[in-house]
């Protein structure tokens, strides 16, 4: 009997999806290891000797229908792979999936029947035929009213990709911010987002700046009021100097355009993840081998 245990453990071992799993067992009686076998034979299992390897590259992307908008980062090992027109379709794919169904999180999407097979299952055998470990690492999907606009930017191909909302200002504005946060990478929309954790961290680490060039306890206090500003200034979208005109704020450059920014997304590719280290001539030559 194939048991939902069974099933766990040869996905663990190959990588491969469940339903793939499960048929490989049934096909062998339970066996273990010739269903392993079986899965091999069949390069379904190819995702497993992947899975350690580090997909840090990959493409950030995004795809508007109507007052739905999606934008998601996909990775993959290399470069090459990146731009390959398999791996872009399969991006694509996510996109789609993602704005016609109900999804909030990266398991929803992966549980969504495809074509017959699970998502995850879909994306197994992508790592089998493009022979690399394959990661959709998140999505966001974000709703507008009528009166709102969005606005969309991919950086160098697919490196960077932002997706912003604005209220009350047109699609170019809209535009002009998502360049903005392409460039200056602000890590909140708004003061309110900086979680309060963040801001006492910062304080505590500027008034410790300010007691060790000598001042006394109740001017570190006042400084850090100020300081904490200019923090402010370079983490928050709404606060940044805009780049097209450094005498506003982007938030001000927006409400002069008649608007207010309600959402920001900022995917950049390989962000906060390891890299490899690995040369160019290198990565040549594993392409040709």
């Amino acid at each position: 009997m194939v048991t939902a245990s069974l099933v766990k453990e040869l996905r663990e071992k190959t990588g491969a999806g469940m339903l793939d799993c499960k048929k490989a067992l049934e096909a062998n009686n339970g066996d273990m290891n010739a269903a392993v076998d079986w899965l091999r034979e069949k390069g379904i299992s190819k995702a497993a000797g992947k899975a350690d390897r580090i997909a840090a590259e990959g493409l950030a992307s995004i795809k508007i229908a109507g007052n739905k908008a999606a934008i998601v980062e996909v990775n993959s090992e290399t470069d090459f792979v990146a731009k390959n027109a398999e791996f872009k379709e399969l991006v694509d794919t996510l996109l789609d999936v993602i704005l016609e169904n109900d999804v909030t999180t990266t398991e929803d999407v992966l549980a969504v029947s495809l074509n017959g097979e699970t998502v995850n299952d879909y994306l197994v055998h992508k790592v089998a035929t493009i022979g690399e470990k394959l990661s959709f690492r998140r999505f966001e999907k974000v709703t507008k009213e009528d009166h709102e606009s969005f606005g969309d930017y991919i950086h160098m191909g697919g490196k960077i990709a932002v997706l912003v909302t604005v209220d009350g200002a047109s699609e170019e504005v809209a535009r002009d911010v998502a360049m903005h946060a392409a460039a200056m990478r602000p890590t909140y929309l708004n003061k309110e987002e900086v979680p309060a954790d963040v801001v006492e961290h910062e304080k505590a680490v500027l008034k410790e700046q300010a007691v060790a060039e000598g001042k006394p306890a109740e001017i570190a206090e006042k400084m850090v009021l100020g300081r904490i500003n200019k923090f402010f200034k370079e983490i928050c979208l709404t606060e940044q100097a805009f780049v097209k005109d450094g005498d506003v704020s982007v938030g001000t450059y927006v409400k002069n355009n008649g608007g207010s920014i309600k959402t920001m997304t900022r995917f950049e590719v390989g962000e906060g993840l390891e890299k490899r280290e690995e040369n160019f001539a290198e990565e040549v030559m594993k392409q040709m081998n």
